[in-house]
């Protein structure tokens, strides 16, 4: 054999063996600290979704591990592996449907920010976010609330006259050993605050925290101006049809078995809405 023959005996032979690895792996983008939707330990929602999904595909789950935080699809999804042309993750578990960053499956769930309100500190009569709202001035002084920098749930304090009781959170930490969801658990348990409003599945992972019937849980209903409902797809690659075609297939297919995983962590799932279509960039 010719050393030009030998050579191209090895690309071709590394090209099939890098193709039949990517072939067996599911490679997921997630971050490793991330409750109720993703954890090292697989415990997160997202996780046993992915082990779904590879499971059906053959497949097995390859995690690149990355702190959800500004720049996670940079450096995940659209990042290469260090002197290779592999991409690190192939697919984000879990992004806003039509999220500018990617390109979006189809969406498989959908949620709401949920008002909780801790029980036992002078707030146990409250039924629903309009009836707190025209609750006693004085009883709402004394009221401590989660506020974050941004987000709806600040936004239906400032419109009620609320902020002053804010207590500041940033909605993300930037701490890679609690996530907003755990930080407000510890914080609500430790009476530091009395009140929340959070998106649907981090409301749902403090409450199954916490001994039952320790919270008022209230889902907000969304108004002119004010959304605080929202769909949930899977991400890829932009130019990565196929993957995205692969990843609709399997959401269609595996509906029960994916609301199934979900109803374990007791947050509001509702009807999913029809979604305008969006042009996947080459």
């Amino acid at each position: 054999m010719s050393l030009s023959s030998r050579i191209l005996f090895v690309v071709v032979s590394l090209f099939i063996a890098n193709a039949t690895v990517a072939e067996d792996k599911f490679r997921v983008c997630a971050d490793p600290m991330h409750p109720p939707f993703s954890k090292k330990d697989g415990s997160g929602f997202e996780n046993k979704i992915a082990e779904l999904f590879a499971t059906k595909l053959g497949q097995t789950v390859e995690y690149y591990w990355f702190s959800q935080r500004i720049g996670f699809i940079r450096n995940t999804l659209r990042a290469k592996l260090p002197n290779s042309e592999q991409y690190k993750c192939d697919v984000v578990m879990g992004v806003p449907a039509n999220y500018e960053l990617v390109v979006a499956s189809q969406p498989y769930y959908h949620s709401t920010y949920v008002m909780l309100i801790a029980k036992g500190r002078g707030f146990d009569d409250i039924t629903s976010p309009t009836q707190l709202s025209l609750a006693d001035g004085e009883r709402l002084d004394k009221m401590r609330i989660a506020m974050f920098d941004r987000g709806p749930g600040t936004a239906w304090l400032q419109q009620h006259g609320l902020l002053e009781q804010g207590i500041p959170y940033q909605t993300m930490t930037g701490d890679d050993e609690n996530n907003v969801a755990m930080i407000i658990d510890k914080d609500m348990r430790a009476n530091k605050i009395d009140m929340v409003i959070i998106w649907g599945p981090m409301a749902g992972y403090i409450i199954s925290n916490a001994p039952e019937n320790s919270y008022i849980s209230m889902p907000m209903h969304s108004l002119p101006g004010t959304k605080y409902d929202f769909s949930i797809a899977m991400g890829v690659r932009y130019g990565d049809h196929k993957r995205k075609d692969q990843l609709n297939q399997l959401i269609t297919d595996n509906a029960e078995a994916i609301a199934q995983i979900m109803a374990e962590y007791k947050f509001p799932l509702l009807p999913i809405p029809e979604q305008k279509p969006k042009e996947d960039d080459d």
